[in-house]
């Protein structure tokens, strides 16, 4: 005879996925104040960073529908926190060690495959990269 968790475990997942939705974290999607916004050298570098990097790297981050829904909101939260305590492109005066910024940029490092798989706007193509990392550069005084 089975158990009820092995004969119901479904109905044990429902549960537990409504359940979770009661942890707050993740919900709260209003943005900190920009502080101050590094000195890009063109309208086109800034949209470049906007479209690759901003909604992790910045207080101008947009939430997607998803990003309501536990455990996938914990996940984004998780990397946009992330993402701002490493850069934060709304905080300029506080980047410290910018050198690698635009490397990792040109390697591709960043954005990151799971971003780029719900974000296909965010994926640069080469001469791009290039002309965000240069961007970065001067903005950086590099």
């Amino acid at each position: 005879m089975k158990s009820f968790l092995q004969r119901y475990w479904w109905v044990a997942l429902i549960v537990f996925l409504i359940l979770i939705q009661l942890i707050p974290y993740g919900r709260d999607h209003t943005n900190p104040p920009v502080y101050q916004e590094p000195q890009w050298p063109s309208d086109r570098v800034r949209s470049l960073a906007v479209r690759a990097c901003y909604d992790c790297h910045s207080n101008e981050s947009t939430y997607p529908w998803y990003a309501n829904i536990a455990p996938i909101s914990w996940l984004v939260m998780n990397d946009i926190e992330t993402g701002r305590e490493v850069l934060n492109f709304s905080n300029f005066a506080a980047i410290k060690g910018t050198g690698e910024i635009a490397e990792i940029v040109l390697e591709g490092e960043m954005p990151p495959l799971i971003y780029l798989i719900t974000h296909p706007s965010a994926n640069l193509s080469s001469a791009e990269r290039q002309e965000l990392a240069d961007g970065i550069n001067q903005a950086f005084g590099r």
